[in-house]
């Protein structure tokens, strides 16, 4: 049994698991390549049946049953599992999570890689050793033009060993090879320059460096891989986390089933839905899309731990040693390889010498016949028999007995065929030939330049960019086993909602009053807001539409913005009108607090024909968007703003008339009620604008309020004039900034006083816009446009602007 025991270990050991770490492959891996270039099967050539492969294989070479051989086969075709496949394969080569179709259904051929394996083996470039039953010979290595072993990896269980290595770049490996062959002494160290870190097929991030170098130094180590994951919205309220790369060896259906049972064991928390939108197209992409109230992040973290999104990666690089397994770093392998190769190249130089040499034996046997043909040809004529004449013609023309075997073997029309000049062009070729072989074989230096070119030559025809990601540091990973609930979720927290005239919203946490755009370029930086409401992270925001229609938003569904210490862009929000879900020619027209602090607050809103209501601040159970307001047949909602008693409430309209009334002067109304009378408007006019001013004291009012900088800014009224009979897009004709201090107060349901005095060719407010300065304007699509300064004269015209401009507003305190 001991005996039997250790023939089976022996077998196992040498000829079924562990690489050779001359070429990198497994005896089978060998067979197989071997093969299909003995079969005639080339990368520009068709393919054939796999089954067809296999069998000549099983037969030939490899005594073992077919199913073995095409395991084999079909991994050295997957481009998942092999960084640089060696087999072309045609038809269904299974995936992560599938198996391949039968042999029979299958075709393959050798992919350019497998033959840079294979190349000069007619050069008497390795050894061969018979087959399994002593009927044919095999190449006991392959050549191997690059460090395939490091290249592709290698995984295999033997017995009481095992081996595991991940693959890397062709280009960083060859790169490390060629140093190794310019600096023999060079270290691990200086290896790993070139060799930062695995390079797996399927990308991917190796997250902390120290194990790979320690698997590099030692050639055993374990590092961590992570999937790549990206934030993106999933829908308009909603975040997710994109899976677009796995770690080696873990497919998509494994991570989805493992995720839905940490859900279902209430070891996960806030995944609301799993989904698998991998295609051939668009590769791999897998959502995860959270629940409301959620840290992206925070979740993420915990995928990292319950589940295959992050794996760890153990190397045990064994490989076999002049027979022998060993366990090899990153030094050790390079250098077995480059050793390899300089004997592969030595050999190849000596058989390509002897064979130069030999043929220039012939060539000059040749010339001594071409130069006495007719004498030649006298001598084999009166020889007896074939031994005869070559005894003769060695003894009258001094030839050797390969010479003249090689001449009685050619037939007579070729010696007729041949000239003295060409053959001595011939010879002379081959002397040059010979003599720069010779030089080659003779000196360490060149050969070691031509394996360094050759390997160049592998990198530029088959490198390609590196696909994993590699990270210094990383936090270590936490037991296994479920978070607090709180660290999964986003703290209720202050913040701030901001909505732009680009049509986004966002939210920030810094509550501090936003940088204002002192400089040109500050100015193209910083956008246009339409509003600004402060509230917190687990509260709610409304929507209002011009249907009268409010949307309820959750606030930590929308995206976070860093700290607006600088000028503040919302890029990187969700639109408003996806959130609120707009029908068709429906628009938003303000962004309300559902939970105002302040006492008597609520909801202001103002119809194109002056009618103003108040809203008593409810949100009724159960809802996500109501009605605010009954509006009359042809009206619409053109404002919506947060305010209270104190306030003062401030209409626009497009004829340039302004009214000023206190906020009490509306009493707050039920979302059934239709409004009351707010301003009196002139027939054919509409309004423009409305909003609250708070009075001094609470930040924004007649008196001013503290800038950023310390300085008081004064509540400005905006205009922007031009034709009805503009083209869409052009500029107003003039615009103009005045002291909303100029404007006296009037009772509700009057007319207001004139607030911009039209030019010769004016008839109308193109925009309007009312609250703390400095106001800001943008064009159609967000471009910031300057703004005259401050105009004195209640009632005047305005001056021409810098650019065309659509949307005035200011940067909301």
């Amino acid at each position: 049994m001991q005996g039997a025991f250790l023939e089976y270990a022996y077998s196992v050991i040498y000829s079924r698991a562990l690489p050779d770490a001359r070429d990198g492959l497994k005896p089978v891996q060998r067979r197989i390549v071997y093969q299909m270039a003995e079969m005639g099967l080339r990368p520009d050539r068709g393919h054939v049946k796999s089954a067809r492969v296999v069998g000549d294989v099983m037969g030939k070479l490899h005594p073992h049953g077919d199913g073995a051989i095409y395991d084999a086969l079909v991994r050295m075709a997957q481009p998942f599992t092999m960084r640089l496949p060696l087999v072309d394969g045609h038809g269904n080569f299974g995936s992560l999570d599938a198996g391949p179709a039968a042999a029979r259904y299958t075709e393959v051929r050798p992919a350019p890689a497998a033959t840079l394996l294979t190349d000069g083996l007619d050069e008497d470039v390795v050894g061969t050793v018979d087959n399994y039953d002593g009927s044919l010979q095999q190449p006991e290595v392959l050549p191997a033009a690059y460090p395939n072993l490091l290249v592709n990896g290698a995984s295999g269980i033997a017995v009481g060993m095992a081996t595991n290595m991940p693959p890397h770049n062709l280009a960083e490996v060859v790169a490390a090879a060629r140093h190794l062959v310019r600096h023999p002494q060079a270290t691990t160290a200086d290896l790993g320059r070139f060799v930062p870190g695995p390079d797996f097929p399927t990308g991917g991030t190796v997250v902390g460096l120290d194990g790979v170098r320690e698997a590099y130094e030692t050639g055993r180590g374990s590092f961590r891989v992570r999937g790549r994951v990206q934030v993106e919205a999933v829908t308009a309220r909603r975040k997710g986390l994109v899976v677009t790369e796995l770690p080696y060896g873990v497919g998509p259906e494994r991570l989805i089933e493992k995720i839905k049972d940490a859900v279902q064991a209430k070891k996960l928390d806030g995944i609301a839905a799993l989904t698998d939108l991998s295609d051939r197209t668009r590769g791999m992409r897998v959502v995860v899309e959270l629940k409301s109230g959620f840290d992206p992040d925070a979740v993420l973290q915990q995928l990292y731990r319950q589940t295959p999104l992050e794996e760890a990666f153990s190397v045990n690089a064994v490989a076999l040693v002049d027979g022998r397994p060993r366990t090899l770093g990153l030094r050790e392998l390079l250098r077995v390889y480059v050793d390899f190769r300089l004997d592969v190249v030595r050999r190849r130089t000596a058989h390509r010498l002897a064979v130069a040499e030999r043929e220039l034996h012939l060539v000059q046997g040749l010339l001594v016949a071409v130069l006495d043909i007719d004498e030649v040809i006298q001598v084999i004529r009166t020889s007896d028999d074939s031994g005869t004449a070559r005894e003769r013609l060695m003894t009258v023309f001094e030839l050797t007995q390969v010479q003249a075997e090689h001449i009685l073997e050619m037939r007579l029309r070729r010696l007729t065929r041949f000239s003295t000049l060409e053959l001595e062009t011939r010879r002379d070729e081959l002397l040059g030939r010979i003599e720069g072989l010779r030089e080659l074989l003779g000196s360490d230096e060149r050969l070691r330049d031509v394996v360094a070119d050759e390997l160049d030559a592998v990198v530029a025809e088959h490198g390609t960019p590196r696909r994993t990601v590699l990270l210094e540091g990383g936090e270590v990973p936490a037991p296994r086993g479920r978070a607090p609930l709180a660290a999964l979720e986003v703290p209720d927290e202050p913040c701030r909602v901001l909505w732009g005239a680009t049509g986004l919203l966002a939210r920030t946490a810094d509550l501090s009053p936003l940088a204002l755009p002192r400089t040109a370029r500050d100015r193209s930086r910083h956008d246009t807001m339409l509003a600004a409401v402060t509230t917190s992270a687990r509260a709610h925001v409304g929507v209002v539409t011009s249907t009268g229609r409010l949307v309820r938003l959750p606030v930590v569904d929308l995206p976070a913005l860093p700290s607006t210490a600088s000028p503040v862009t919302l890029s990187g929000g969700v639109s408003v009108s996806e959130a609120a879900g707009l029908a068709a020619g429906e628009r938003v027209v303000g962004l309300v607090d559902l939970a105002p602090s302040r006492p008597g607050g609520g909801t202001g809103l103002v119809t194109a024909r002056g009618v103003v209501k108040r809203v008593v601040a409810e949100v009724p159970p159960g809802r996500e968007e109501w009605e605010v307001l009954r509006l009359a047949d042809g009206d619409e909602v053109v404002a919506a703003f947060d305010v209270a008693d104190p306030d003062e409430l401030v209409v626009v309209s497009d004829d340039a008339s302004l009214l000023r009334f206190p906020a009490s002067a509306v009493r707050p109304q039920g979302r059934p009620a239709g409004g009351m009378a707010g301003m009196r408007l002139a027939p054919g006019a509409r309004v423009l604008f409305a909003g609250a001013v708070r009075p001094a004291g609470e930040g924004d009012g007649d008196a001013g309020a503290d800038a950023a900088d310390g300085s008081v800014e004064e509540v400005v009224v905006v205009t922007a004039a031009g034709s009805t009979g503009r083209l869409p897009g052009s500029p107003a004709s003039s615009v103009k900034v005045t002291p909303f201090a100029l404007y006296p107060a009037k009772g509700r349901g009057t007319g207001g006083v004139r607030v911009h005095r039209f030019l010769k060719d004016e008839d109308v407010l193109l925009a309007a816009w009312v609250g703390v300065g400095p106001a800001l304007a943008a064009g159609a699509t967000g471009v910031p446009v300057t703004l005259p300064g401050p105009d004195a004269r209640r009632d005047g015209s305005g001056a021409r602007p810098a650019g065309a401009v659509q949307v005035l507003g200011g940067v909301p305190r």
